[in-house]
């Protein structure tokens, strides 16, 4: 979408800066970031968009597309109000508390990345925002760096208390490859998606908010409080520390714990077999990992909802789907499927007419992209 002409229209100059950045959708490791795990995320070609231009005074004024509206704020008076702006606003506060120098700036935004599917829309924005700040401030900042402040940006203003993962993704993620993460020590390596390799991406149409107040201890906040208790329990500081061998120690563990503590171990391992399985090519294996990470999502982790599942069993029986899982933080999003290439959208239409049937909710289907 060109947002030039839109740009002038609203604030009568030219923008000078172009950022964006994509959504992810994570092929598998869930809910391990925040502890010190593994993960495999890879962009979509949904992205955020933005144009910039620097202003002579404190403000800062943006337009976004989506909401059809503008909204504004002064550097150094930022406060959460529960909109979108917050993230922008978190953005520049956090660039403030590392010591950068700002100045306001007029900006628009479009996104195509869709809210509450799982796929990093906040994580794609709060990305754009920090590159196109970097560029209009000469800024110095490293796409790591920038990961870094846009996690702090949703920890603190924001209020969602998220992992890393995310961020990484959108800030370093390239085009046909995955990004395994380490995030015991952030070190990183690219792995190339097989050519024979189609992604399918179901959204459920169930809306999720990490920042949200999701009822009961059903919510992302209770989940990572509920592993810092399993890891009390365990005598270890992370998560992380523990092995397979592990397994019947957690094992004895009271309810929940014991089911999130296997099911970040479990998933760790998950990980590191995924990564093998793709660069050998083995898209069966790759599917059998899907369906077991599900399985210990739904079961172990208590992140997916009744029609998440259904979506993942009628997966189950389509013709050309190897694999399928509930993909990002859960409680609503949406479904990471591999197919063989130039197959995934006919049995991505499969599954959603079947779904629709069923439920009679109305889905997405986000890759193959139209």
């Amino acid at each position: 979408m060109n947002l030039e002409p839109l740009f002038v229209q609203t604030f009568h100059s030219a923008s000078t800066v172009h950022a964006s950045s994509p959504g992810r959708v994570n092929l598998i490791g869930e809910h391990t970031d925040y502890n010190e795990g593994l993960v495999l995320p890879t962009p979509i070609p949904q992205r955020c968009e933005m144009l910039f231009a620097a202003r002579a005074d404190d403000r800062v004024e943006i337009y976004s597309v989506q909401m059809q509206t503008q909204a504004g704020y002064a550097l150094g008076a930022e406060s959460a109000g529960q909109t979108w702006l917050d993230y922008a606003q978190a953005i520049t506060q956090e660039l403030a508390r590392a010591g950068h120098a700002l100045r306001g700036f007029n900006a628009v935004v479009s996104s195509d990345v869709p809210l509450g599917s799982g796929l990093s829309s906040s994580a794609s924005f709060l990305v754009t925002v920090a590159k196109g700040l970097r560029e209009l401030f000469n800024l110095e900042i490293t796409d790591v760096a920038v990961a870094q402040l846009a996690q702090a940006a949703e920890n603190g203003l924001v209020g969602a208390r998220v992992g890393l993962m995310d961020q990484m993704a959108c800030s370093l993620g390239k085009a046909g490859e995955a990004l395994l993460i380490d995030f015991r020590t952030l070190e990183y390596r690219s792995i190339r998606l097989p050519e024979t390799m189609e992604l399918v991406i179901v959204h459920s149409g169930l809306t999720h908010s990490l920042a949200g107040h999701e009822s009961g201890t059903r919510n992302y906040k209770t989940r990572r409080l509920e592993c810092e208790r399993a890891c009390a329990l365990l005598g270890v500081k992370s998560l992380r520390d523990l092995e397979l061998s592990d397994l019947e120690r957690v094992a004895a563990l009271p309810a929940p714990f014991a089911g999130r503590a296997r099911h970040v171990i479990t998933e760790n391992a998950r990980v590191l077999e995924t990564v093998a399985a793709l660069e050998a090519g083995d898209l069966q294996r790759v599917g059998e990992l899907f369906y077991a990470s599900h399985a210990s999502m739904s079961a172990d982790y208590d992140v997916s909802e009744p029609e998440i599942d259904l979506i993942v069993q009628i997966a189950r029986r389509t013709v050309g789907i190897y694999g399928a899982r509930l993909t990002g933080g859960g409680f609503g999003g949406s479904v990471v499927m591999i197919a063989d290439r130039g197959a995934g959208r006919i049995a991505g239409e499969a599954v959603m007419l079947e779904y629709t049937a069923q439920t009679g909710q109305s889905p997405r289907l986000l890759s193959p992209a139209v």
